[in-house]
C-alpha cells in the first residue's frame, strides 16, 4: 500500500458531481445510480464544496429537512480539504484520519477537481491481500497435516 499513489487509485475514475443548486433528492439519485458515497459540488470547474452519505443522514433526514427543496448548498460541506494527485495513499489517509472524513476530493495543480479518494480505496487492496494471505496459510495447513 505505501507504494501506490493517488494517481493510481482514480485513474478511469468519472468525477460525479453536482452544482450547489441541485437539490438533495436529486444528488442522492445520482450517488445511488454511480454507487459513490460522495460527490463533489462543482462551480466554474473548482470545488465549492463536498455532499456526502452523512450529510444526507445526519443534515436532511434527521435535521427533518425536505430533499425537494434542500439545495446541496444548504447542506454541503463548504470548501473542502482537498489532496493531489501525485501523493501516495497513505498520505490521504492520514490526512482523513486528522481531519476526520473518509472522502478526499483530488485536484491538479490548478484546482480543478480530478476524483475522490475514499477510505475504502485502501481497504479493498488490503483485503484482497488478507484473503491471499489466508489461502496460502490454508495451503501450508493442509499440506503439513
Amino acid at each position: 500500500m505505501p507504494n501506490r499513489l493517488i494517481s493510481n487509485i482514480i485513474a478511469g475514475q468519472t468525477v460525479v458531481s453536482s452544482s450547489k443548486e441541485s437539490s438533495v433528492r436529486s444528488a442522492c439519485n445520482l450517488m445511488a445510480q454511480k454507487k459513490v458515497g460522495a460527490m463533489l459540488v462543482v462551480e466554474n470547474n473548482r470545488i465549492v464544496g463536498i455532499f456526502t452519505e452523512r450529510d444526507a443522514l445526519n443534515k436532511v433526514l434527521a435535521g427533518n429537512l425536505d430533499p425537494d427543496k434542500t439545495t446541496l448548498e444548504q447542506v454541503m460541506v463548504a470548501n473542502p480539504r482537498t489532496i493531489r494527485e501525485d501523493k501516495p495513499l497513505a498520505y490521504a489517509l492520514q490526512f482523513m484520519v486528522d481531519g476526520g472524513f473518509r472522502h478526499v476530493p483530488v485536484v491538479d495543480q490548478n484546482g480543478a477537481p480530478l476524483g475522490m479518494v475514499s477510505a475504502r480505496d485502501a481497504l479493498g487492496q488490503d483485503i484482497i491481500q488478507l484473503e491471499r494471505d489466508l489461502k496460502f496459510r490454508e495451503h501450508l495447513e493442509e499440506n503439513i497435516a
